[in-house]
């Protein structure tokens, strides 16, 4: 039985996931800050819990150090959008410490004991390939995830560590529902659990969901900068 640890495992994506991977016969240990969810995830009898902040390096320190796993999927994250007319570099700060920080603060403590045929798997987003409206923070927290990613997948293939990144698209999850705009595409958590872990089953470097929907993000990721500008302006005026 392989062992799988899930960051932001008591909300969203992550909470699914974990149901979905203990269903299908994984060993899950479920990390989060809500200990109330946490303590329902374990009722299942292949989950344990483990309660820490990833945003607090010594607190995921302390939390991961004796921790062993085949699998290690970085998901913890939050979502804020910016008004310019009252623009906030302290909303960057909180952004960045979830979504960006939080993940180095876990690799930093999985590094040392990582061995050959273990995965690490880091959640951004498919917001990083277009510019779109109010999205400075989200998406440049979720860009600077995907090269630190990207980036270490070089330096550790030859311990033969392979890192996978996931970017998903709209997802019914609790960030989603404060959203105030039309979201196409839009699948169910329990929908991007089963695909999230087809993806990390297949060992595949970059895992997305809903295929659709990133497959026409990432074509008009392929356009020269100054039309997918012109392209988010037109949607923001729509």
């Amino acid at each position: 039985m392989k062992t799988i640890l899930i960051t932001g495992a008591t909300s969203g994506i992550g909470e699914s996931l974990a149901k979905t991977a203990a269903e299908n016969g994984y060993q899950v240990i479920a990390c989060g800050r809500n200990q109330q969810k946490l303590a329902q995830l374990s009722s299942h009898s292949n989950v344990q819990s483990l309660a820490f902040d990833v945003s607090d390096a010594q607190q995921t320190k302390q939390a991961l150090a004796s921790v062993q796993a085949d699998i290690y999927v970085f998901n913890a994250g939050v979502c804020e959008y910016v008004d310019v007319n009252q623009f906030e570099a302290a909303m960057f700060e909180r952004v960045f410490s979830a979504n960006f920080f939080g993940i180095v603060n876990c690799v930093e403590s999985v590094l040392p004991t990582l061995k050959a045929g273990n995965q690490v798997v880091m959640v951004d987003s498919l917001a990083r390939l277009l510019p779109f409206t109010r999205s400075q923070a989200y998406g440049a927290s979720k860009a600077a995830l995907h090269y630190f990613c990207k980036s270490l997948e070089v330096d550790l293939a030859d311990k033969q560590i392979l890192l996978q990144s996931v970017s998903p698209g709209f997802i019914e999850t609790p960030l989603t529902d404060k959203n105030d705009f039309e979201m196409p595409m839009k699948i169910s958590s329990k929908q991007a659990a089963r695909a999230f872990l087809k993806g990390i089953e297949k060992r595949r470097s970059n895992i997305y969901f809903p295929w659709g929907f990133s497959l026409i993000l990432r074509t008009l990721n392929l356009l020269p900068t100054s039309w997918q500008v012109a392209i988010c302006k037109k949607m923001r005026q729509s």
